[in-house]
């Protein structure tokens, strides 16, 4: 029951997303460079909403790891290669719950047809790292951004960067 309103309200908040307010983008822009603002900027307003509530969520739990704030904010970055409308996000949330194997298979491939939005859900945070890495990014951001999809380490679950990735993804998965 928990996912049907969790992505329930994500589907809200997507169909409902104002652009900024000035007071938003300023909170966004005390953390990020110019350039990092300009990748910003390109991402919608649902998912420029959905970067500050995690931002503010891992704030409002005391982090000030600026590589950690950077990364809630630029994860989902990549996605401004291919951006998706709204019934393309549906139909990605649709076919993970009904034909996840084929949806993992669909995220492989080049971004065109009925897989373009698999593509972007899979691919978007290597995109998002590179083009993160380019505007100048931290390597430690640039590695949150890039694995904020992946499991963590069973490796060294407890370096580090996987306590920054762990807190990173506990504060995507709630927004």
């Amino acid at each position: 029951m928990n996912g049907i309103r969790y992505r329930t309200r994500q589907f809200w908040f997507a169909f409902s997303a104002a652009p900024l307010t000035q007071h938003q983008k300023q909170s966004a822009s005390e953390l990020l460079t110019p350039a990092q603002m300009t990748l910003f900027s390109r991402l919608q307003a649902s998912e420029q909403r959905h970067s500050l509530r995690v931002l503010q969520t891992l704030q409002q739990e005391g982090h000030t790891n600026p590589d950690l704030l950077i990364a809630a904010l630029l994860h989902d970055i990549g996605k401004i290669r291919y951006p998706l409308c709204l019934w393309e996000r549906v139909f990605v949330v649709l076919g993970k719950w009904f034909f996840p194997r084929q949806s993992q298979a669909w995220g492989v491939n080049p971004p065109r047809g009925l897989a373009r939005p698999f593509v972007v859900a899979a691919q978007h945070p290597g995109w998002g790292a590179d083009l993160a890495q380019e505007a100048g990014t931290t390597p430690g951001a640039v590695t949150l951004i890039r694995c904020h999809q992946e499991e963590i380490s069973t490796h060294n679950p407890h370096s580090p960067e996987d306590r920054l990735l762990k807190l990173l993804q506990a504060a995507d998965d709630r927004h």
